[in-house]
């Protein structure tokens, strides 16, 4: 068999093969009820607030679509584990002037369920 054969049915063989349909995302805990009243974990699908979808590593106030603060928009802030923590133990605290209203999750161990949940999106 020569090679522009060989070429041709491997390409062929690439577009039989059926794209892998995107996983859905793990169940949240019971500590994420409260986001998800204005928070969605479909991506491009925005609320009240924006989609929590690939949220991890991505600079703040960045999601195309969504209409931030100003204030969250100049945090500088880059989600991870640490930020979040910090944003979900209060965000009008760690974001003066940012939109979000919400007082904050104070129990440290509900806050990482939610901040493990979120990073696995």
């Amino acid at each position: 068999m020569n090679l522009s054969r060989m070429a041709l049915l491997a390409l062929m063989a690439g577009a039989a093969t059926p794209a892998l349909a995107e996983a859905p995302p793990p169940p949240p805990p019971p500590a994420f009820t409260q986001c998800a009243a204005c928070h969605t974990v479909q991506p491009g699908r925005n609320a009240f607030g924006p989609s929590l979808a690939g949220l991890s590593g991505r600079r703040a106030a960045t999601l195309p679509g969504y209409a931030y603060s100003e204030a969250l928009k100049k945090s500088g802030l880059t989600w991870n584990a640490a930020t979040l923590d910090r944003w979900l133990k209060g965000p009008q605290k760690l974001v003066p002037g940012t939109r979000m209203p919400f007082g904050g999750i104070p129990d440290a161990a509900r806050r990482k369920q939610v901040v493990d949940y979120l990073l696995k999106l």
